[in-house]
């Protein structure tokens, strides 16, 4: 709080309106709790909306005291929603098992080859981590192939697959929307700008990037850390499903029904022009009605979530409302920087700060700070930099996929250099040249 109120000392102008100083004041203290991790993030979420409620339109606090519906309505977002069917979905392949199905397919079409389990493991992993969360899914494969690494112990191969996986779930978050906060967040944002990103659009900007990165990561892990290893033992595979398992194949095609029902309708939404979070309801309703999902799974859910999304959404309105970022940006747009130069800059800081903080604290900084800057490439900082946010992996504690993999005491901390420093310079590069591309 102490630099919180000093920055806001030193940056606050005499022109500045109560409700300037006061959303100032909110960046700063929200950005060194989420870096600080001081609190939980969800708990910074839901100060902020608090925070916002009670100076903004507070006749005792503010000479001009705002309506405040426009920092809560933030809780019926589209993007909010949407989050919330793909959390229905993976909670669903969970509870029925296909999970661990999909990781038994793929490791038996991929062989004992380690070169092709390494392949196998990551585009598993990458698949699944654009319709489930990073460390969901890491949590997952690395539940499903504990057997394996257990017969390879601390080896090349064990720290290639944990690698190979980590960087995987967190590259393929850049996929879809609904895959994690910070894409539902650019999304938010952009939203608020009057500009629609459908999900199919989504795709197309982050899959190719997405698919390149994890394709370069799996080169560089084979040629690091496998070499010309020998095959390895898949004896765990043989082990014989439970008749709990047995029972639950008409669950899975349910299951399976309802989420390639969802998945069309997002994809075709040029088509039909329904909303995705319309669509969103599909899972909701279905997964619920057939009790596939109980009461006591949807209490699982990660609802915390969906209040970093809110509070995130409020601090950038905030921002933008109050008419901070416009003020502050007229300051930089007399450097008379190049736009593309400068979207490489607001990548590559995204990509940096993210990887020793809060990957939504640099979305809700920087997107709408490159967006007051460069008004005619609203769309190229927003994907540009959201994109960016996703390539980093250079510390155990970047990512929660890093976390979990570190935790199995089978990785040094330097071994996630190892495509870490590649991802985090490739990443922002290819991100920036192919969102131009594509706006071109």
């Amino acid at each position: 709080m102490m630099v919180a109120s000093s920055l806001t000392f030193l940056l606050k102008e005499s022109s500045f309106t109560d409700s300037q100083v006061y959303v100032l004041f909110l960046l700063f203290f929200a950005i060194s709790l989420w870096i600080t991790e001081a609190i939980p993030a969800f708990a910074v979420s839901l100060l902020i909306l608090a925070y916002l409620v009670y100076t903004l339109g507070n006749h005792s606090l503010n000479s001009a005291p705002e309506k405040i519906d426009r920092y809560v309505n933030t809780f019926s977002s589209s993007v909010t929603w949407l989050l919330l069917g793909g959390f229905f979905l993976a909670a669903a392949m969970r509870k029925v098992g296909l999970d661990k199905e999909l990781l038994r397919l793929t490791l038996n079409i991929s062989g004992p080859k380690p070169q092709n389990i390494l392949k196998a493991l990551m585009f598993t992993t990458w698949v699944a981590a654009m319709f489930m969360s990073d460390s969901a899914t890491t949590s997952m494969v690395v539940a499903a192939m504990t057997p394996l690494l257990t017969s390879l112990g601390r080896s090349g191969i064990s720290k290639a697959l944990l690698l190979g996986v980590a960087t995987a779930a967190a590259i393929g978050g850049m996929g879809t929307i609904i895959a994690n906060v910070t894409n539902a967040t650019v999304v938010g944002l952009l939203e608020k700008e009057e500009v629609r990103i459908s999900f199919l659009s989504w795709m197309l900007y982050g899959i190719p990037v997405s698919f390149v990165l994890t394709a370069i990561s799996f080169y560089v892990l084979n040629r690091a850390l496998i070499k010309n290893a020998g095959p390895v033992s898949l004896e765990f595979l043989k082990v014989e499903p439970a008749a709990t398992e047995i029972k639950e194949s008409g669950q899975r095609i349910i299951v399976l029904v309802v989420g390639a029902v969802t998945i069309l309708f997002w994809l075709t939404g040029s088509v039909h022009g329904i909303p995705v979070a319309t669509i969103a309801a599909i899972p909701i309703v279905a997964l619920t009605a057939t009790r596939i999902l109980s009461a006591g799974d949807i209490r699982t859910l990660p609802w915390d979530t969906l209040f970093l999304v809110t509070g995130g959404l409020s601090l950038g309105q905030a921002l933008q409302s109050t008419g901070l970022l416009d003020h502050y940006a007229s300051y930089l747009a007399t450097m008379q920087i190049h736009p593309v130069f400068f979207l490489f800059i607001l990548s590559y800081v995204a990509m940096l700060f993210a990887n020793v903080s809060s990957g939504l604290a640099c979305i809700m900084l920087l997107v709408p700070l490159g967006m007051a800057l460069l008004p005619a490439y609203k769309v190229e900082v927003a994907i540009s930099v959201g994109l960016s946010v996703t390539t980093t992996v250079l510390l155990p504690i970047s990512i929660p996929p890093n976390v979990i993999v570190y935790s199995t005491g089978l990785l040094d901390q330097r071994d996630f250099r190892l495509v870490g420093i590649v991802v985090g310079l490739l990443g922002p590069l290819l991100a920036v040249l192919w969102v131009l591309l594509l706006r071109s």
